[in-house]
């Protein structure tokens, strides 16, 4: 049984889904600093919010979206137009899978294509896999803030990457 894929542009209506990709990483772990689950209301807004202007994709397998990659401003002043930081999640049981690179690829493909210059990509330490993630697609770390975030009863570091597109 062959399975099928693709890489379409989120909408609204795919904030079920990608809250239920998003939550387990809430509540599990520290690779996202926030620690309440999202509601599919407000996963609704962001997606909204987002593609207004930058891409937000999702990865589909037969049907099933199990990734997604979006980028948001890298910060509000005008001068950091050029600019922004990027996520990428998979569910869970998918990781390994070569979804990450695949949701990336076409994400640096579509910012390039919007005239984006930089990519910045804020990592909590310490996390192998997507450190190797984004080091395979050219990333270079270039900063690293000790104790910038407190979840789970500890402090814990952030790194960034840098894609120049």
């Amino acid at each position: 049984m062959s399975l099928s894929s693709i890489i379409r542009s989120a909408v609204p209506e795919d904030a079920t889904r990608i809250c239920e990709i998003y939550n387990p990483y809430v509540l599990g772990s520290v690779v996202t600093f926030e620690e309440e689950a999202v509601s599919d209301a407000d996963m609704a807004g962001r997606i909204k919010d987002v593609t207004e202007r930058l891409p937000w994709l999702v990865y589909e397998v037969d049907g099933e979206i199990v990734g997604y990659a979006y980028a948001t401003k890298w910060r509000v002043r005008a001068a950091y137009r050029y600019s922004v930081e990027s996520t990428v999640y998979v569910k869970q049981t998918h990781i390994g899978r070569g979804i990450g690179k695949k949701l990336y690829m076409e994400l640096l493909g579509r910012l390039k294509d919007l005239g984006m210059h930089t990519v910045m990509a804020g990592i909590s330490m310490p996390n192998e896999n997507s450190t190797a993630l984004h080091e395979k697609l050219g990333f270079k770390k270039v900063a690293e803030f000790s104790e910038a975030g407190f979840k789970h009863g500890k402090w814990i570091n952030t790194g960034y990457w840098q894609l120049m597109l």
